[in-house]
C-alpha cells in the first residue's frame, strides 16, 4: 500500500470508528449472510459479540498498516484460529465485498472512488498475508 492509501484507510476508519460497533457489524454480517448464507453456522457467538470482535480486529490491524511487518505473528495467530474454525480461501473474497458495501453505507459522500481503491489494497493485502499465513 501506498502512504496515501493508508492515510486515507485510516482517516476513513476514524469516521466508522465513531459509529456503534454492533450497527456496523450487524451490517456487516447482514450482507455477508444474506449473499453467502451457508457461512452463518460458523458463526457461534451473539452478533453483537461478533460485531464487537470484528471491530477490534479491524481497528488494531489498521492501525498496524504502516508496520505490518510487526504484527506479522498476530496476523499468522489469527489466520490459524480462522482456518481452525472452518474459514476457507473463498470466504475471504466474499468478506471483502461485504466489507466494501459497509463502508460504502456507512461513509456516504465519504466514500469516493480513492477511498474505494485504498481500502480494496487495504483488504488484499490484509487477506493475503492471513491466507498465506494459514
Amino acid at each position: 500500500m501506498t502512504e496515501q492509501e493508508i492515510c486515507l484507510v485510516k482517516k476513513t476508519w476514524k469516521i466508522i470508528a465513531k459509529l456503534d460497533p454492533v450497527l456496523v457489524g450487524d451490517v456487516f454480517y447482514s450482507k455477508l449472510f444474506l449473499e453467502t448464507p451457508e457461512l452463518k453456522p460458523m458463526f457461534r457467538s451473539s452478533r453483537s459479540e461478533q460485531s464487537k470482535k470484528l471491530m477490534n480486529m479491524l481497528t488494531v490491524m489498521i492501525s498496524g498498516l504502516d508496520r505490518l511487518e510487526e504484527f506479522k505473528q498476530d496476523i499468522r495467530q489469527l489466520a490459524i484460529r480462522h482456518r481452525n474454525y472452518g474459514v476457507q480461501n473463498w470466504h475471504y473474497e466474499k468478506a471483502g465485498g461485504a466489507l466494501l458495501w459497509t463502508l460504502e453505507q456507512a461513509l456516504g459522500s465519504d466514500y469516493s472512488k480513492e477511498t474505494k481503491e485504498a481500502w480494496i489494497q487495504c483488504y488484499t493485502e490484509l487477506a493475503g498475508a492471513m491466507i498465506n499465513a494459514a
